[in-house]
C-alpha cells in the first residue's frame, strides 16, 4: 500500500505540470490544476505517513547504475517530515499565487505554474531518495528547474540574479558535493542511507573531518558561508518564487540533505566525540552571526528577510552537528519551523508590494493602518524568527538550547543568545515603525487639520492585497500558532527518526 501511495504522491507534481502546459488556455486551468494536484499530494501525502506509522515500509529500485547504487526510493521519517511540509506549503503558495500573479499582471504565468510543480517533483524525489546518487540527481535537477522561476521576468537584474544563483550551486555541486560522493562510495562500496551510518569505522579523524566539510560544502543550497550569497541575489524573482525558494523548496532541500548524510552517511554515533562537528558547528555560528548582520544592514525588505533565512538556515545546521539524537529531532523542529514563520515573512512582503508597491524598509512607516490584516501576520512570523510567545519558533529554538545543553555545548548557546538579539533588532524596528509611527506622506495633510487618529480611522485596512494573498498569509499564520500546540504530536513522530 505505501509503495502506491508513493507513486502518486511523486508521479502527480510531474502530472500537474504536464496538464498546465497541455490546457493552459483553459480559464482558470493552471489554477485549478496547481491547486487540485497539491492537495492531491498533501492528502496522499499524510496517507502515506499514516501507513509508515503502521508499520508499512517500501525500498524500490528502478535501475542499477554502478555496484550496489541505483535510482532507488524508500520512505524515512526525516524524509516524510520534509515531504509534508514540502506538499502543504505547494498548497497555500498555489492559493497565494493567484491572488500576486493577477494583483501585479504578472508575464508568463502557465511557465510559473508547470516549473512550480515540477520543481516540487523533484523536491518529492529528494525526501524519498534511499541514496546520495538518487539524492544528487534530484538535487541537481532541484537547480535547473528552479533556475526559470529565478529569471522569471526576463529583466538584466533577473537575468544575473539567475546567473549567480545557478553558478554558485552548480560550483559546490560538482566540485565539493559529487566529490564527497565518489570518496564515500570509494570508502563504503555503497552510497545507501542507512541507520547508523555506511563508513567503516577505521577512517581517522582527520579524514571525516574533511569527508564532512566537503559534504556540507557541496550542499549549497543549505547557504553555508561562503556559498551563501546566491540566495540574497535569488530575491530578483517574484514573491511566491522567492517563498518557494526560503520555505518549501530550495533551502529545505539543503539543510535536508546535511540531516540526513549526518544521521544515516556518517551516523551520529560515529560523529560524537569528533572534532569534525566542532569545526561544523563553528561554521555555522560564523554564519549566523555575519547573515544576521548583513540583514541588520540590509534596507530592501525582501534583502532582509533573504540574509534571516541565511542565518535561519544555519541554526538547522549547528543543532544537527551536535550529533545527538535530541539535537537531530531540534534540528527537524526548527525545519518545520522556519518553513511557516519564513513563508509569512515572504507573503506579507508580497502583499505590501502588490497593493502599495512599497519594498525598502524605511517605507513601513505607518502601513499597518493601511494593511492591518498583512502587518499583524508580518508581525507573527518576526516573533517566530527571533523566539517569542506565542509562536513556534520559541519552541524549536528552545528545543535547540536543550540540545545544546545537554551536550553541554556553550559556544552554540551563545550563538543562540547573541542571534536572538540581533534578529529582534533588524525584525522589531520593522514592526515599531509599522504600528507606532505616522505614515509617510501624513505631514501634508497637516497635523491641525486631521489628527492622526483620525487619519488611521479614515484609512484603516483600505489599501489590504487581494483575498487570495490574505487568505494564504491567515493560513501560514496559523500554523505559526497552532504547530506549537502539536508539539507534543510531533515529538511522537520524531521519535521515529531512527537516529
Amino acid at each position: 500500500m505505501a509503495f502506491q501511495i508513493f507513486l502518486i504522491v511523486i508521479a502527480v507534481p510531474f502530472l500537474c505540470a504536464l496538464c498546465i502546459s497541455l490546457f493552459h488556455r483553459f480559464i482558470f486551468g493552471k489554477e485549478f490544476f496547481s491547486i487540485f494536484s497539491s492537495l492531491v499530494v498533501v492528502f496522499f501525502n499524510c496517507s502515506l505517513v499514516l501507513s509508515f506509522l503502521e508499520g508499512n515500509s517500501f525500498n524500490l529500485e528502478l535501475i542499477e547504475v554502478f555496484p550496489n547504487v541505483g535510482l532507488s526510493f524508500h520512505i524515512e521519517p526525516i524524509g516524510l517530515v520534509f515531504s509534508s511540509i514540502a506538499s502543504l506549503l505547494w498548497f497555500v503558495n498555489s492559493i497565494y499565487s493567484i491572488g500576486y500573479l493577477r494583483g501585479n499582471s504578472e508575464q508568463n504565468q502557465t511557465r510559473f505554474y508547470a516549473y512550480v510543480s515540477l520543481s516540487i517533483f523533484a523536491v518529492m524525489g529528494i525526501a524519498f531518495a534511499s541514496n546520495l546518487f538518487t539524492f544528487f540527481l534530484f538535487y541537481e535537477l532541484l537547480t535547473f528547474l528552479t533556475y526559470p522561476l529565478v529569471t522569471h521576468n526576463g529583466s538584466s537584474n533577473a537575468k544575473q540574479g539567475g546567473k549567480i544563483y545557478l553558478g554558485i550551486l552548480l560550483f559546490t555541486s560538482i566540485c565539493f558535493l559529487l566529490l564527497a560522493i565518489c570518496i564515500t562510495y570509494s570508502f563504503a562500496d555503497t552510497l545507501d542511507f542507512i541507520k547508523g551510518g555506511i563508513l567503516p569505522t577505521n577512517l581517522s579523524n582527520t579524514e571525516i573531518t574533511i569527508l564532512l566539510l566537503i559534504f556540507c560544502l557541496g550542499i549549497g543550497k543549505a547557504a553555508l558561508f561562503p556559498f551563501h550569497s546566491w540566495l540574497p541575489a535569488a530575491m530578483v524573482a517574484p514573491t511566491p518564487v522567492s517563498a518557494l525558494l526560503h520555505a518549501v523548496a530550495v533551502v529545505k532541500a539543503g539543510v535536508f540533505g546535511i540531516i540526513k548524510i549526518i544521521v544515516y552517511i556518517f551516523g551520529i554515533d560515529y560523529l560524537q566525540g569528533i572534532s569534525t562537528v566542532s569545526i561544523l558547528t563553528v561554521l555555522a555560528g560564523f554564519t549566523i552571526i555575519f547573515s544576521s548582520y548583513k540583514a541588520m544592514k540590509s534596507t530592501n525588505l525582501k534583502q532582509r528577510l533573504a540574509f534571516s533565512t541565511v542565518s535561519q538556515l544555519s541554526y538547522i545546521t549547528m543543532a544537527a552537528s551536535l550529533a545527538t539524537p535530541l539535537a537531530v529531532a531540534a534540528a527537524i523542529f526548527h525545519l518545520l519551523s522556519h518553513a511557516f514563520g519564513k513563508i509569512t515573512l515572504f507573503f506579507a512582503a508580497g502583499s505590501i508590494y502588490t497593493s502599495l508597491h512599497k519594498t525598502e524598509i524605511k517605507e513601513m512607516r505607518g502601513i499597518f493602518y493601511q494593511m492591518p490584516i498583512t502587518m499583524i501576520c508580518f508581525s507573527l512570523g518576526a516573533f517566530s524568527m527571533i523566539g517569542l510567545p506565542p509562536t513556534v519558533g520559541l519552541l524549536s529554538k528552545w528545543f535547540i538550547i536543550t540540545a545544546a545543553v545537554d551536550a553541554q555545548d556553550f559556544f552554540v548557546l551563545s550563538i543562540l543568545i547573541l542571534s536572538t538579539i540581533l534578529n529582534a533588532s533588524y525584525f522589531l524596528p520593522i514592526i515599531y515603525d509599522a504600528f507606532l509611527r505616522k505614515p509617510l506622506g501624513y505631514e501634508m495633510y497637516g497635523e491641525k487639520k486631521e489628527s492622526k487618529e483620525f487619519y488611521h480611522y479614515r484609512y484603516l485596512g483600505n489599501s489590504e492585497a487581494p483575498v487570495f494573498i490574505l487568505l494564504a498569509i491567515c493560513c501560514t499564520t496559523t500554523g505559526i500558532l497552532l504547530i506549537s500546540f502539536l508539539a507534543e504530536y510531533i515529538s511522537y513522530f520524531l521519535n521515529y527518526l531512527g537516529v
